[in-house]
């Protein structure tokens, strides 16, 4: 064999063992992602949903490129703390927290990782940001409104009830906005010629002898003022309103959905969407802290007509046409 055959030879023996040994190369191992969510996955899958929709569009893969470790605190305060402390054991390169009660578990059980929290409280004013334009910390993403809606709940209900006279207000004791949210409340109360009463409670099982107790008070609708809580129980506290015959406001969707009269509130499947540009930006390389956290920029009211209808309710067409959705 002369040397120029000899040559291609071995040129060629090298062209083919590039790719193998590229081949060979281990792939690299997908990011994780942390979610830590107050309420449960049979109630919210649609939020995590909405979520990887997001992330999806963004380019990223589920599986390949990030795998989603899940963890649901199925209404339980008590348990936000342990589930942050599993999600933290698993290093993941950033946490997606909703509410504010599973902020704060998240920010102490893995003070070093990027959290982006959805549909939480005003993160200044709760201690977990600088500023919203400049968050400074390790805590960026989306923030509501909630102690802007609550007066504007109990003006909706009342023009879609103008009958009512005495309201009751269920209220989360737990919640970090509560000072503000009673505040809210009681502020619309008193520019009103209405009677209020109001119960707290801190556990899902508080929640029926506190609608009881409305219910000895004479109450004529129901107010459920914004709560993770209340979100995570809003089957049953929608069918106790209903059985009471109570025209109900909420301040989330999936109220309405469930049976009640009146929704007004933030549209969380789209801030949860939104989470993904956060993820995504953290995960390119940007800090959270230089990330500024956004507010709602639009409300959303839903009406039940079918549980107007139920309630003897005529619903002014000004009202319906200013509702965003219609249950029929």
């Amino acid at each position: 064999m002369n040397n120029r055959r000899k040559l291609l030879i071995v040129l060629g023996a090298g062209a083919l063992a590039v790719p193998l040994r590229s081949l060979a190369q281990p792939k690299q191992a997908p990011v994780v992602i942390g979610w830590l969510n107050f309420g449960s996955r049979e109630l919210d899958a649609k939020l995590l949903a909405a979520f990887k929709e997001g992330l999806a569009a963004l380019g990223w893969r589920e599986g390949s490129q990030v795998v989603i470790e899940e963890r649901w605190a199925n209404g339980r305060i008590e348990r936000l703390q342990l589930l942050a402390e599993e999600l933290a054991a698993k290093n993941p390169a950033v946490i997606v927290v909703a509410p504010t009660q599973s902020l704060a578990a998240a920010a102490k059980a893995a003070p070093k990782t990027p959290i982006v929290q959805v549909s939480a409280a005003d993160p200044v004013v709760t201690g977990f940001a600088a500023s919203l334009a400049r968050p400074g910390g390790m805590v960026t993403g989306l923030s509501n409104i909630v102690t802007d809606v609550t007066g504007k709940m109990l003006e909706l209900l009342l023009a879609a009830a103008p009958k009512l006279r005495r309201v009751g207000f269920l209220a989360d004791s737990t919640n970090f906005a509560r000072v503000r949210l009673m505040e809210a409340a009681r502020r619309s109360v008193e520019q009103r010629a209405i009677e209020a009463r109001f119960e707290e409670v801190a556990k899902p099982e508080e929640i029926e002898p506190a609608i009881s107790r409305l219910a000895k008070e004479r109450v004529q609708g129901l107010v459920v003022m914004p709560s993770p809580l209340f979100s995570s129980e809003r089957r049953r506290i929608v069918k106790l309103a209903l059985e009471h015959r109570w025209p109900a406001i909420a301040s989330r969707r999936e109220f309405t959905e469930e049976g009640a009269l009146l929704s007004y509130g933030i549209d969380v499947l789209l801030h949860y969407h939104r989470a993904a540009y956060y993820v995504d930006k953290i995960l390119k390389g940007a800090k959270p802290g230089d990330l500024p956290i956004e507010q709602p920029t639009k409300l959303e009211l839903v009406i039940n007509g079918k549980t107007a209808k139920a309630l003897g309710l005529d619903i002014t067409n000004e009202m319906l046409l200013r509702a965003d959705k219609i249950i029929e």
